[in-house]
């Protein structure tokens, strides 16, 4: 749709079906580059923000403050700055900075979309089904994922996913 439409701003949040929205907010980079893109969200933790910043959202408001924060944070990515909501510290945008070294993300697109489906409790048969693939597929993805994050059980995958805001606790 956004490549149909090309809009100026996409107001995502984070918390959204099959998709979430910081995997979102990279699609968006990718495919609609003049696109900016503003995180509304109740997620106002470090790690949401930095991975958000990371996949190149340029406003990240606070639901609780969107009254007074949408509209500013709207101009102000228009004028091509960043806009962070008051209520993200400064320990946010520090904790960003100095991680700024830190490796890429290890995970592709699709290896992200299934660790967030088996995140969200849903079965192989289930991820197969919802993204278009062979249950054999999804096996691999699943295999590969454990592989590459050197995690050993489910719970370890969901742990991950949380922490690297693919899902809500």
């Amino acid at each position: 749709m956004a490549e149909k439409e090309q809009p100026d701003v996409a107001i995502i949040d984070i918390s959204m079906p099959l998709l979430n929205g910081i995997d979102a907010a990279r699609e968006l980079k990718k495919s609609v580059r003049k696109t900016k893109v503003i995180m509304l969200t109740k997620h106002g933790e470090d790690t949401y923000v930095t991975e958000a910043l990371r996949a190149g959202v340029s406003g990240y408001v606070l639901k609780n403050q969107v009254a007074n924060d949408l509209v500013h944070a709207i101009q102000e990515v228009c004028k091509g700055s960043v806009y962070l909501s008051p209520g993200i510290s400064r320990a946010v945008v520090g904790a960003y900075l100095s991680k700024s070294d830190s490796p890429a993300d290890p995970l592709s697109a699709r290896e992200r979309q299934v660790l967030q489906l088996v995140g969200e409790g849903k079965s192989t048969k289930e991820v197969a089904k919802q993204l278009g693939l062979s249950v054999k597929t999804i096996e691999s993805h699943r295999a590969r994922l454990m592989r590459k994050l050197d995690l050993h059980q489910t719970a370890g995958l969901v742990r991950y996913a949380i922490r690297h805001g693919l899902i809500q606790p």
